[in-house]
């Protein structure tokens, strides 16, 4: 299995590591980011892993996610492929999550 991060996934991992280190300390955005890393790792050996995404079923594409701590890890596999497609605070309207999966 091979994995890949999309622009936009990427965006919003610095993103919460920005806030983090500005509203917390860098140690606190470290430790998120270092949760995030770990949970995807998994994703190599098992990528049926996550639970599929409801609120972006209809899309139709197989998105499914991991849970690091508040954030949800969007992501689908494509043959031998990962992608992560986004990075979600979960106390955010879920709605939101369309913005980038759609």
């Amino acid at each position: 299995m091979r994995l890949f991060w999309t622009e936009f996934a990427k965006n919003e991992l610095r993103e919460i590591h920005r806030y983090y280190s500005r509203k917390a300390s860098p140690q606190v955005a470290n430790r998120i980011k270092s949760e995030i890393f770990t949970k995807v790792k998994l994703l190599i050996l098992r990528p049926e892993l996550g639970q599929i995404e409801l609120n972006l079923e209809s899309t139709g594409l197989g998105f499914r996610y991991l849970v690091a701590g508040n954030f949800k890890i969007i992501y689908k596999s494509e043959g031998d492929d990962i992608f992560i497609t986004d990075i979600f605070d979960t106390r955010r309207d879920p709605e939101k999550m369309k913005r980038a999966n759609s």
